[in-house]
């Protein structure tokens, strides 16, 4: 059996040096010395196709490793010969995994799709419509990543026809799932519910696998964040915490950071060190979580400096998630109007300079501010950009006589009409 002390060889090798196995697995995977793939059945036993299909991973593996993904794309492209000669099941599993092995090279996205989309127009010559179905699922997936979303939607709209016809409830949740995320990220609030709504429905009807859940569960904590709804929010990421945490996932640490946003948007900063202390977040303290308790802290002590200090050291871990990102900005926004609203407030009229340098902040910003919530009614007052000064005026009390009137009106209308109607009986 020279082909099993090879692979054997090529792991040895691997270890030390990825580079040097790389012609040990491509050796393993010419056939009978010619360079070329299997391409009858016949030629190879059981063991020796299993060797190739080590192989295949294998190599795949290094090329992940060293990350080459151009090379990665042409063993996807060399081995469907291969394949065909593999039972379709274990076929599914394969070209899964190798372009699985794509997420792990950075910068690969484009690539990655061109390489989706070929192996779909060789599962249709094929005629493998599961696994054509599985590809395309996943190809939605990386069109949201690289914020393609016009063609997400319109091969969501082709599958879900499909999927439909077909009765694959397993990933039919998948495509609902992934359509309630490009909506969402398009801001279509309504169709992301909708869609959501439709995948928790397909998966009651089957089970549903703890990774599924996690996924539905997060989207539904994000969508309840956006609604104001925080409380609900926080549950179904807790959900998502055990969920990803038990499955050793990392987008659990994720669902930790969205769990104390929901405590900080809240007002509750205090609970966030209970929920860090707990058995399940211990694991995922790191800087991520750091991040979360600068903000935390910034906001329990109303300070907008702490904010923008804790925005400006974790740029990357606040900035790059476009969820937290929002929420933040809202939450900006709140903080600096509390803290304009206290400064103002034993003042019938005061300098914009003045209000700056208290908050410090550039006197445009806070300027502009004070404009925006003079429109929203937060406080009554004008703006006297001649005099460079902000003139508060008393609340007055809102005279509600004309309600009144109203009101007096409408019974008295009611009396009448009643009493039109008792008269009218007695007639």
């Amino acid at each position: 059996m020279p082909s099993i002390t090879t692979i054997t060889q090529a792991e040895e090798v691997r270890k030390t040096s990825p580079e040097k196995a790389i012609p040990l697995y491509q050796s393993i995977l010419a056939a009978a010395g010619t360079g070329t793939f299997v391409t009858t059945f016949a030629e190879w036993n059981v063991n020796a196709k299993n060797d190739q299909e080590t192989a295949l991973l294998k190599l795949a593996q290094c090329y992940r490793d060293l990350h080459r993904p151009n090379e990665l794309a042409a063993l996807i492209h060399d081995s469907h010969t291969l394949i065909t000669s593999i039972p379709k099941a274990k076929t599914a599993k394969i070209i899964r995994t190798l372009i699985d092995y794509f997420s792990e090279i950075p910068n690969t996205l484009p690539l990655q799709i061109e390489v989706c989309k070929q192996t779909i127009q060789w599962t249709i010559q094929e005629k493998r419509i599961f696994l054509k179905q599985a590809l395309e699922t996943r190809l939605i997936a990386l069109y949201l990543d690289n914020k393609m979303y016009s063609d997400s939607l319109s091969l969501v709209a082709t599958l879900l026809k499909e999927l439909k016809k077909l009765d694959d409830k397993m990933i039919l949740v998948e495509v609902q799932l992934l359509e309630s995320r490009v909506c969402h990220a398009l801001r279509n609030l309504p169709k992301s519910r909708a869609a959501l709504t439709s995948a928790r429905t397909s998966a009651n009807a089957i089970y549903c696998p703890p990774l599924l859940q996690a996924a539905l569960d997060m989207q539904s904590g994000i969508l309840h964040a956006d609604e104001k709804d925080y409380k609900t929010a926080f549950s179904y990421f807790y959900e998502t915490l055990e969920g990803y945490s038990s499955l050793e996932d990392p987008r659990a640490i994720s669902a930790l950071k969205y769990m104390l946003l929901c405590k900080v948007m809240l007002n509750l900063s205090e609970d966030i060190q209970s929920i860090l202390n707990s058995k399940v977040a211990l694991k995922y303290r790191g800087v991520e979580v750091e991040a979360m308790k600068a903000i935390a802290s910034a906001h329990q002590n109303r300070s907008l400096q702490e904010f923008e200090q804790a925005l400006a050291t974790y740029r990357d871990e606040l900035g790059n998630d476009p969820i937290i990102r929002n929420h933040l900005a809202s939450l900006y926004d709140k903080l600096l109007e509390q803290n304009l609203i206290r400064v103002i407030e034993p003042f019938s009229r005061v300098e914009i300079a003045h209000i700056a340098e208290i908050v410090k902040l550039p006197a445009q910003q806070v300027e502009t501010k004070l404009s925006q919530m003079i429109l929203d009614k937060t406080f009554h007052g004008v703006l006297d950009q001649g005099a460079g000064c902000l003139v508060v005026f008393e609340e007055t009390p809102v005279d509600k006589t004309y309600e009144s009137a109203l009101d007096t009106m409408k019974n008295m209308a009611d009396v009448v009409e009643s009493l039109y109607e008792k008269a009218s009986k007695l007639t």
